[in-house]
């Protein structure tokens, strides 16, 4: 097969070499979406470029080889891990190699706890947002704890009233869902009609005919919590993380926030009870449940020699 960059051509225009095409065919097929698949490629090139001649030749070793060079250059483990994802992939269905994905190794990431925003601070931001349609897309992330590809991609039509539900079409995973539609965020979503008067994208971009990006999304956050002086780290996820944690903290069952969150597994949603801390300090210890303790004996100091 052709080499895995794209080919050098006159003009401006590179034609895509067979063996790209057939992984982009094959992604396709299993219906990646368009982020997986622009990753999967980025990261096949990488190796492409590390090995100095065409991937489908690599052989164990040269996989092996890369991992320890990735390791060696600062690569920080969710990129390994997209990597060897993108990689396992190529090898095992376009490449039909499918021994060399053993070579592969999965680097364990440090879990850390997401950063939440306190209510007061959510309220501040909202309220510092610059513009209408910022204010709203804001207000839906935090009020639904939806994604920042699912706020960007909410069509009028998705407004559910009478069933009070945002309807999430193709969320992560390629699945449809039923988001939350508080009567406050109905009323906030209903100002912004009266205002930006959306007819098929609930928030434009700056085409009319197409929505507002997540990068669009992401800046206005990080400029407003900028602006109204919030110094944790912030992007669109910490109001999702927000939502999460201060449901729990209301004593919402987890299962609930689970199915709100569009969550496939319940150990996804559990990690946020350890970031809730109004939790902690509500719930009752097993020992103070026991009987009162004994005292604790009273231990004499102990005196020098003479």
């Amino acid at each position: 097969m052709h080499s895995f960059p794209q080919d050098q051509a006159p003009m401006s225009q590179k034609p895509i070499s067979p063996l790209r095409r057939r992984m982009i065919e094959d992604m396709t097929i299993r219906g990646f979406v368009e982020k997986t698949q622009s990753d999967y490629i980025r990261h096949v090139k990488n190796f492409t470029i590390f090995l100095g001649r065409a991937p489908d030749t690599a052989t164990g070793e040269d996989l092996r080889a890369y991992q320890v060079h990735q390791r060696a250059t600062g690569v920080q483990p969710p990129t390994m891990n997209g990597a060897t994802a993108a990689l396992r992939f190529f090898f095992t269905w376009t490449c039909d190699r499918p021994e060399m994905a053993r070579f592969l190794r999965i680097v364990k990431q440090p879990q850390k706890l997401p950063n939440v925003l306190t209510p007061e601070e959510v309220l501040l931001l909202l309220e510092g947002a610059r513009g209408a349609r910022d204010k709203t897309a804001l207000a839906v992330a935090y009020g639904a704890g939806l994604r920042v590809s699912e706020v960007a991609n909410l069509r009028v039509a998705d407004i559910d009233r009478a069933r009070m539900v945002l309807r999430v079409e193709q969320g992560k995973g390629q699945k449809d869902r039923n988001g939350m539609l508080s009567p406050r965020l109905l009323e906030v979503l209903e100002e912004w009609w009266l205002i930006g008067q959306p007819t098929t994208w609930l928030f434009p971009g700056r085409d009319p005919l197409l929505p507002i990006t997540s990068k669009q999304i992401y800046r206005a956050v990080v400029e407003t919590a900028a602006a109204v002086g919030i110094e944790k780290r912030v992007s669109p996820h910490t109001l999702r993380h927000s939502f999460a944690t201060h449901m729990l903290e209301q004593g919402v069952d987890i299962r609930v926030i689970q199915v709100a969150l569009g969550h496939t597994k319940l150990d996804t949603t559990a990690r946020y009870a350890h970031v809730a801390s109004k939790v902690l300090r509500e719930v009752e210890s097993p020992l103070d449940r026991l009987s009162p303790l004994k005292p604790l004996p009273r231990v004499k100091p102990k005196t020098s020699a003479p």
